[in-house]
């Protein structure tokens, strides 16, 4: 069984922030049109086409304007849930997410990674599907590809199996990297997988995000 699960319930504070210094209409990030889409649909796209067994998308704030945008039947097994809690940090909405798949891998997305290709994310399957031991994360890398000896700087994507998040994400309220720092430190196996290009680093949270990802995918 592989699994997907897409965080989409940030707040969207400092994308918000540039919206109102800029004199522009507030509009959530996601919801921002990528190539003729909104940003969230890019990001479904390139997850569905990896042929995962099912996906989950987690949404808190702004999440009845994301689900509204959703075709309706359009992505096949998705599933889509809200966090109880609107003000939680992103460890909290990963374990919402795990806790609503099936037992296996699971490749965790950002919904503001668009520009991560479906290929990238395959990449990411087959390093663990290709290793046995389920004591493994493989990462996008920032820096270093290869085994790694440090997470510094790393975040989302990756994948893993769903025990490891159920095992270090309950009890914690934080965002991601410092879970990662406490696997790597308990000996778990992390593989950094290099990008395609270097706008799969761009997480889109800032204006200038968008406009740098604009201007490069037109």
């Amino acid at each position: 069984m592989i699994s997907a699960i897409i965080t989409a319930a940030g707040r969207n504070r400092r994308m918000e922030a540039d919206q109102k210094k800029l004199g522009l209409t507030i509009q959530n990030k996601l919801l921002l049109d990528l190539q003729g889409k909104p940003i969230i649909l890019k990001t479904l796209d390139n997850v569905i086409k990896t042929g995962v067994n099912e996906s989950v998308l987690v949404l808190g704030h702004f999440g009845n304007e994301i689900e509204n945008i959703i075709p309706e039947f359009s992505y096949k097994h998705l599933k889509i849930i809200y966090n109880q809690e609107k003000n939680i940090q992103l460890s909290q909405t990963l374990l919402n997410g795990v806790n609503n798949i099936k037992k296996g891998l699971c490749l965790c997305v950002a919904a503001d990674q668009p520009t991560v290709s479906t290929l990238t994310m395959k990449n990411l399957l087959n390093v663990c599907l290709k290793n046995p031991n389920d004591n493994m994360v493989s990462i996008l890398a920032r820096e270093e590809t290869g085994p790694l000896n440090s997470t510094k700087g790393l975040g989302m994507p990756f994948v893993c199996h769903s025990e490891l998040l159920k095992k270090y994400l309950p009890g914690k309220n934080d965002n991601l990297n410092p879970i990662l720092g406490e696997m790597i430190n308990d000996g778990i196996l992390f593989y950094g997988v290099p990008p395609q290009d270097e706008l799969e680093l761009i997480n889109i949270n800032r204006w200038n995000d968008y406009q740098q990802i604009l201007k490069s995918v037109r």
